[in-house]
């Protein structure tokens, strides 16, 4: 937890899952890209699946962050 500008403890745990996830798969997508671009199309698919399966966990992450800051939010 952390604090907001008025000194109350908000979430901060699920933002930082859903942004390390969003980094991964922006991680996997670029090294699709690179072994596409190399015609290492096996590789590159398997980074390509690797991206999607990275991009899903921080769609739950982030879904989890607003239900999270949703029910702090009811609190004040």
């Amino acid at each position: 937890m952390q604090l907001d500008t008025k000194g109350k403890t908000v979430p901060n745990d699920s933002h930082q899952r859903a942004a390390e996830f969003h980094e991964l798969a922006a991680h996997a997508h670029r090294a699709a890209a690179a072994h596409h671009g190399k015609e290492d199309h096996q590789t590159g698919h398997e980074h390509s699946k690797q991206a999607l399966e990275h991009a899903n966990k921080a769609f739950q992450w982030s879904q989890e962050a607003h239900r999270k800051s949703a029910k702090a939010a009811e609190k004040t």
